[in-house]
Order: C-alpha cells, then sequence, then structure tokens
C-alpha cells in the first residue's frame, strides 16, 4: 500500500512537471524585463531575437492568424510607415500563429493590393513563423485556460538593452493605430535621451515636462529664471524642446 501511494505521487508528479513544460510560460513580461528570445523562421528567413537586433529597438507586432482582415490593414499600415521606423533606428518584426509558407502566401497578396489609393507596397519586415504558438506563450498572449490564438494581438516596444518597455493588447474586431505605438516610441527615445518627461497627448516637437522634485512647494528660482522653462504649478515644469 505504502509502495503503491509512493508512485501515485511521483505519477502525479511527474504528469504536472510535463504539462507545466508542455505549456510553457503563459506569463506577460512586464515593463523592464528581459525581453524573451527565441529562435524562429521567419519569411526573412532564420532570426535569433532578439540577438540579431542589438543596439536598436525593436518593436514586436503578433497576430492570430494570417489573412485576417483587421490583421491585414494593419500590415499594410506598417509597411507604410516602415522607413520612418527605420529612420528611428526600430526594427518591426510580426508574428503570426500560423506557418511560415502560410506568411509568404499572405504576403504576396498584401504587396498586390491598393490600398486607400496608396501605391502596393513592398513589405520589408519579416513574419515569424509561430504555429505551435510557442513564442506566443512566452509573451503571455496564450491563456492556458483556452490555449487559443485569438488574444495574440499583442505589440511590445523592446528598447536597445532588450528591455520590454512599454506592451499593448487590442481585440481581435480593433484596428490597432500605428501612429500611436510610433509616438510612443518617440516620446520614449526623447525621453532617454534628454532626461525629460512627457505630458498627455504629448506629440513629437512638444514642450516636454522635467522631473521635479521639490515636494515643500517652494520655487526653484533656477528653473523659473531659464528662459527655455515654465511651470504651471510647483510640481508642473514644462521646457521647450529644441529640435
Amino acid at each position: 500500500m505504502k509502495k503503491a501511494i509512493i508512485y501515485l505521487v511521483l505519477f502525479l508528479f511527474f504528469s504536472v512537471t510535463s504539462w507545466s513544460q508542455g505549456n510553457g510560460n503563459s506569463s506577460i513580461p512586464l515593463i523592464g524585463e528581459n525581453a524573451p528570445s527565441f529562435t524562429a523562421e521567419s519569411t526573412n528567413g532564420k532570426i535569433v531575437f532578439p540577438k540579431d537586433f542589438a543596439h536598436q529597438w525593436k518593436i514586436l507586432f503578433s497576430h492570430p492568424a494570417d489573412f485576417t482582415p483587421v490583421c491585414s490593414s494593419e500590415i499594410l499600415e506598417l509597411a507604410n510607415k516602415q522607413d520612418e521606423f527605420d529612420k528611428l533606428n526600430t526594427k518591426i518584426l510580426v508574428l503570426s500563429a500560423d506557418g511560415v509558407e502560410n506568411h509568404k502566401q499572405w504576403i504576396e497578396s498584401l504587396e498586390s493590393l491598393n490600398y486607400k489609393n496608396r501605391s502596393t507596397e513592398k513589405i520589408k519586415f519579416p513574419l515569424i513563423g509561430d504555429k505551435d504558438r510557442s513564442i506566443a506563450k512566452k509573451y503571455g498572449m496564450i491563456q492556458p485556460s483556452t490555449n487559443s490564438s485569438k488574444d495574440v494581438r499583442g505589440v511590445f516596444i523592446i528598447d536597445p538593452n532588450d528591455k520590454i518597455r512599454a506592451f499593448f493588447f487590442y481585440p481581435m474586431n480593433t484596428g490597432r493605430n500605428i501612429d500611436e505605438i510610433k509616438r510612443t516610441l518617440i516620446a520614449m527615445q526623447t525621453s532617454d535621451k534628454d532626461n525629460v518627461l512627457t505630458p498627455a497627448n504629448w506629440e513629437p516637437g512638444d514642450d516636454v515636462m522635467v522631473p521635479y522634485n521639490n515636494s515643500s512647494g517652494e520655487k526653484d528660482n533656477v528653473a523659473v529664471s531659464n528662459p527655455d522653462m515654465y511651470h504651471v504649478a510647483w510640481y508642473m515644469y514644462f521646457k521647450k524642446l529644441k529640435l
């Protein structure tokens, strides 16, 4: 009887361990954490992420399947702005829970479309195959309770040090705003470069905010006397952004 109980405990232990390993990590990597690494095939060849994109910003877009209407519109908008992201030292990568051969067919179709009366676009960024959803699991986009790819609709902005700096999730029926993602990227790059903050609704070229920790409420005479700075309250100081 005692041996039977021991065997049962061991069986349950190894079963749970095997199940956990098979399901992988389903938690979302948080801001400041290392971006989960992976090796995968893509429409641009084999990718070792993030190693292949060292010292660059990276934005990982994800999709639940190829040839879905909302996702197709998003990739066309990304293609339209891919040169703008290049100028920001940022590489675009697209993950979809289908195979690479299917990705190639999707790209071929998208590159033939006359979308918004614009000329056709060549899609230069890679589409990564994730048919087994292993990468989506690493990025917390597969819920263990359903194992469905419908939630593979995340965007992860990753800095040159391979740290997660921002992430967004969208439902399948709501298209992502590529301009907003680009604005967020520029805001973070501006903050890193100039040690400033960006206020609500900030757009590139707008005035920025400066860190201020004077909890006593006394005026900072140096800041007030600086012609490039102004304040609306003792805890809200602004600086004119010089381009």
